[in-house]
C-alpha cells in the first residue's frame, strides 16, 4: 500500500477476503493518507459487462461522466489525486469463461498501473491483472478465529468443546462466523452445538437470515469456468473431498485413466480456489470437504473406481527381499488417505472379504515403511470368530504394535491369532505366529517361553521343507539365547542361519539380520574389532539392497558399541547416519534420539542429553509407548542425579579453595 502498489486478493469463498479489504479501506494509516478518496465497489452488484462496470467506476469515483465507453474520459479524474480501489468479489465479471470477462479485463490491467491508484482486488480466481502482487490469505490463527466465536456467541466462556470445532472447520472465516451465529440464535450449549456439527455438518452453518456457506460454495460452482469443466467435474470435486489428503498429483494418470484433459480439471479447481496445493496434494478446506464429499461412498462410480485402484495398488505382498519393496514406499505420503478409504469401505461392505484382505496389505505396508497403529484395530477384533480374515489381520496388527513397542498388547493378539490359527489346522501360519511370539517374548523377557516356540516354529518349517521360514526361526533363536547370555548357543544358531539363507533362495535379508547379531555377541565377548565387522557386513548388504530399517539398527547397534568404548566422536557419527534411515518411523526417532541422551550423559554433557531425552519422551508419548516413556524417565532422572553431583563437587571444591 505504500507504494500503491496493486495487490490481489485471492482465495476460497468465505476464507476472509472482503473483511480484510474492508479492514484495510477503514485502517487509521489509509484513512490518514488518502481521506475521502476510499473507493469500495461490489462487483456482483451489476451485470458483468464493460458497460455497466465503467457507469459504476465513473459514479463511485466521484468521475460525473455518463456512461463512458472506456477509460478515456476518466483518466483525468483519475490521475489527478492518490486513490485506493478496492473492487470487491472481481470473479463475477473477470471469470474467464463469463460473457463479458474479455472486454472488462483490459480495464482492470490499466486500472492497476496508475501511478495514482492503489488498486486491490478480492477474487475466487487467480485471473487477475497481471501486475498485482498476491500475498497469501492464510488461515486464521485459533486466537483470531477464538475471538469471531466468541464475539458472537459466549455462552460458557472459553471451553476445549469449541476449540476442536474450530480446528474441524480449518479456521475457515465465514464457518466460524455462521457457526458462532447458529449456536447464539438458537442457544445451544457448546456440548449440543458439538453434537449437532456431529449430526448434520455443513448444514449447521446457516443463519436465520438465510446467508449460508452451501450457499457460498454453490455460488462458486456456478462460475461460467466450473461450468465448462464438463459432467466429470463434480465428481471429480467429491473424490478430492472423500479423501483427507486430497490427491496426489502424481497420482492422476493412473486412479483417473478414464478422465480426459484430467490435469487441466484439476488446475482450474485451483484457480477458481474451490481447491489448494498443499505438499504435491490437491486438497481443499473442511467445510467445503463436509458439502462436496458424497453422501453414500458405495454411489459414487467415480470414488467407487477410484478405491479399485487404490485396492489393486495395494494388494501386493511386502517383502524386503523381493522386486517391488522400495516401490511400496508410496504408502508414507498416501497413508491418511488409504486408512480413511478402507474405514469407511469397512463399515458399508463388513462381510466382504476383499476389503479385509486389502487391510491386511495395508499393514503389511505400514510394518515395512511407516511404523504406526491403525485406527481399524477395534474393527479387526470385532470380525465374528470364523472370518477368513480375521487371524491374518491380527497377526499383521500384532507387528504393528510390537513395531512401535507395546509388545505386551502384540502378545495378546498373537496368542489370539494362534488359537484361531491352531483351530483351522494351518500348520504353516501356527509356525508363522509361533515365530513372532518368540520375538514378542523375547522383547517381554519370557526367554525361555520364546525359546520353546521358536523351536516348535523351526520344527514345523522343517516338515515343510522351507528354508527361508528355517533362517527366522533361527534368528529368533539366536536373539534369544544372546538376551539369555548364552553366547555360543546364540553364536551357533545366528551362522546356522546364515549358512541356511545362503543357500537355495539365496536371503539375503536373514543373512543381514544374523550379521548384526554376531556384531552384538562379538561387542559381549569384548571383540570389538570383530563386532565392527560384522556390523560393517550387515550394513553392506543393508545398503546395497536399500533395507532402511537394517541400515538404521546396525548404526544404532554401532553407535551403543562405540559408546561403551568411549569412542565418542564415531558413537555421534553412527547416531547421525541412523537418524538419516529413520524415514518417518516415529518409534525409530523415539529410540534413537534415547540413546544419543544416553550417550551425552556417558560424556557429562548433562544439558545436551537432557534435552535430548525430553524430546525421546515427547516422541514416545505421542506414540502412546509407555515402555519406551519409562526409559527416557529412567535417563532423566540419571541426568538429574549426575548434575546434582556435579554441583555439589564444584562446590566442594570451591570451599576445599578457600
Amino acid at each position: 500500500m505504500e507504494n500503491l502498489t496493486p495487490i490481489a486478493l485471492i482465495g476460497a469463498g468465505g476464507i476472509g477476503k472482503t473483511a480484510i479489504a474492508l479492514t484495510v479501506l477503514h485502517h487509521d494509516r489509509i484513512v490518514e493518507r488518502f481521506g475521502d478518496n476510499r473507493r469500495f465497489i461490489r462487483c456482483d452488484k451489476f451485470p458483468a459487462s464493460r458497460a455497466h462496470f465503467l457507469n459504476r467506476l465513473s459514479e463511485v469515483i466521484g468521475a460525473g461522466v455518463n456512461n463512458p465507453d472506456d477509460l478515456t474520459p476518466l483518466r483525468p479524474f483519475l490521475s489527478s489525486r492518490r486513490m485506493i480501489l478496492i473492487l470487491d468479489n472481481a470473479e463475477s465479471i473477470l471469470d474467464p469463461e463469463g460473457t463479458g470477462a474479455k472486454e472488462v479485463f483490459p480495464i482492470f490491467e490499466e486500472l492497476s498501473q496508475f501511478k495514482t491508484v492503489c488498486l486491490c482486488v478480492t477474487s475466487r480466481i487467480s485471473t487477475v491483472p497481471r501486475h498485482c502482487k498476491r500475498p497469501v490469505i492464510p488461515t486464521l490463527s485459533m486466537e483470531s478465529a477464538c475471538n469471531i466465536f466468541y464475539g458472537i456467541c459466549d455462552t460458557g466462556g472459553r471451553s476445549e468443546i469449541v476449540n476442536n470445532l474450530l480446528r474441524r472447520l480449518d479456521f475457515h472465516a465465514l464457518s466460524i462466523t455462521l457457526l458462532a451465529t447458529t449456536a447464539s440464535h438458537n442457544m445451544w450449549d457448546y456440548d449440543r452445538l458439538s453434537r449437532e456439527w456431529d449430526t448434520h455438518r455443513v448444514q449447521v452453518l446457516r443463519a436465520n437470515y438465510n446467508e449460508s456457506l452451501i450457499a457460498t460454495i454453490e455460488l462458486s460452482l456456478a462460475s461460467p469456468t466450473f461450468r465448462e469443466l464438463g459432467s466429470n467435474a463434480c465428481d471429480l470435486l467429491g473424490v478430492i473431498a472423500f479423501f483427507p489428503q486430497g490427491i496426489n498429483e502424481n497420482n492422476l494418470d493412473w486412479l483417473f485413466p478414464t478422465i480426459s484433459g484430467r490435469r487441466t480439471i484439476f488446475d482450474k479447481f485451483c484457480v477458481l480456489s474451490l481447491t489448494h496445493r498443499s505438499d504435491g496434494f490437491v486438497t481443499m478446506l473442511a467445510p467445503l470437504r463436509d458439502y462436496l464429499c458424497p453422501k453414500d461412498p458405495a454411489s459414487s462410480s467415480l470414488l467407487q473406481t477410484t478405491k479399485d485402484h487404490y485396492f489393486n495398488r495395494l494388494s501386493i505382498d511386502v517383502d524386503p527381499t523381493k522386486p517391488g519393496f522400495e516401490e511400496a514406499r508410496w504408502i508414507v505420503s498416501e497413508d491418511v488417505n488409504v486408512e480413511h478409504l478402507l474405514d469407511v469401505f469397512t463399515t458399508i461392505d463388513a462381510n466382504s472379504t476383499n476389503v479385509w484382505n486389502v487391510c491386511d496389505y495395508f499393514m503389511q505396508h505400514l510394518y515395512w515403511h511407516k511404523k504406526r497403529l491403525v485406527v481399524l484395530g477395534p474393527k479387526l477384533e470385532e470380525l465374528p470368530h470364523d472370518h477368513r480374515s480375521k487371524p491374518t489381520c491380527l497377526f499383521r496388527l500384532s507387528r504393528l504394535f510390537d513395531s512401535v513397542g507395546n509388545s505386551t498388547e502384540s502378545k495378546r493378539l498373537l496368542v489370539h491369532a494362534l488359537k484361531l490359527w491352531r483351530e483351522q489346522g494351518n500348520d504353516r501360519w501356527v509356525a508363522e505366529t509361533l515365530r513372532d511370539l518368540a520375538d514378542v517374548n523375547r522383547l517381554l523377557g519370557y526367554y525361555m517361553e520364546g525359546i520353546q516356540q521358536a523351536k516348535e516354529a523351526l520344527e514345523i518349517f522343517k516338515q515343510f521343507d522351507d528354508g527361508y521360514r528355517q533362517a527366522e526361526a533361527l534368528t529368533s533363536l539366536a536373539w534369544l539365547f544372546f538376551d539369555q547370555n548364552q553366547l555360543a548357543a546364540a553364536e551357533e544358531a545366528a551362522e546356522e542361519a546364515i549358512n541356511i539363507s545362503l543357500q537355495g533362495d539365496n536371503d539375503q535379508f536373514q543373512a543381514c539380520e544374523c550379521h548384526r547379531i554376531l556384531g552384538r555377541i562379538y561387542g559381549s565377548k569384548g571383540e570389538t574389532e570383530k563386532a565392527i565387522g560384522q556390523f560393517e557386513k550387515a550394513l553392506g548388504i543393508a545398503s546395497a539392497f536399500n533395507w532402511r530399517d537394517q541400515q538404521f539398527w546396525n548404526h544404532y547397534s554401532l553407535a551403543e558399541l562405540y559408546s561403551e568404548k568411549t569412542r565418542f566422536d564415531h558413537a555421534h557419527a553412527q547416531i547421525e547416519h541412523a537418524k538419516s534411515h529413520v524415514a518417518g518411523d516415529s518409534y525409530s526417532l523415539g529410540r534413537v534420539t534415547e540413546l544419543h541422551a544416553r550417550i551425552l550423559l556417558r560424556e557429562g554433557r548433562f544439558e545436551e542429553a537432557k534435552s535430548e531425552a525430553l524430546r525421546a519422551a515427547d516422541v514416545f508419548g505421542k506414540l502412546g509407548v509407555a515402555e519406551g516413556a519409562e526409559k527416557c524417565g529412567d535417563v532423566l532422572r540419571l541426568i538429574e542425579d549426575e548434575m546434582k553431583k556435579s554441583v555439589a563437587s564444584g562446590e566442594s571444591d570451591s570451599s576445599g579453595s578457600r
